[in-house]
């Protein structure tokens, strides 16, 4: 990844930066709930994204 990227790059990287995190705490409590964890999480070094 170069250090001077394209603004189009640098959003996408943005938003995929904000996706990968857990799942809220409060979502776990709630009644009937089957999600247990995010299935989208990435990591850095094994998934890389193909841009």
């Amino acid at each position: 990844m170069p250090s001077q990227k394209s603004f189009k790059v640098k959003r996408i990287l943005g938003k995929k930066q904000k996706q990968n995190r857990p799942i809220p705490h409060w979502i776990r409590l709630r009644t009937d709930n089957t999600i247990r964890y995010n299935a989208k999480r990435r990591h850095w070094r094994r998934t890389k994204l193909g841009l």
